[in-house]
């Protein structure tokens, strides 16, 4: 009998893709403080979970956009909330 290999087969998840497009989504809406937040967070979640399960450098870059998105948004509006109450 001849031997039977076994193929291996990688799985794709598509967690990399989704922290990347959330990340960008995040950078894109910084107007709308909910919206952005909101998918920065999820950017930097799916990108932590997809570094972990696979090391993949999609979710590297996801994960830091959606560092930027979430930083820029609260420096934005904690600067605005400032120049209000200085007025």
């Amino acid at each position: 009998m001849g031997k039977v290999y076994e193929k291996e087969v990688k799985h794709y998840s598509g967690m990399p893709a989704a922290s990347l497009t959330l990340g960008i989504i995040s950078i894109l809406t910084i107007i709308f403080w909910y919206m952005s937040l909101i998918t920065g967070i999820l950017a930097i979640v799916f990108g932590v979970k997809s570094i972990h399960r696979t090391n993949s450098k999609v979710g590297k870059a996801g994960m830091v956009l959606g560092i930027i998105g979430v930083s820029l948004c609260c420096f934005i509006y904690l600067w605005f909330i400032f120049a209000i109450l200085m007025q």
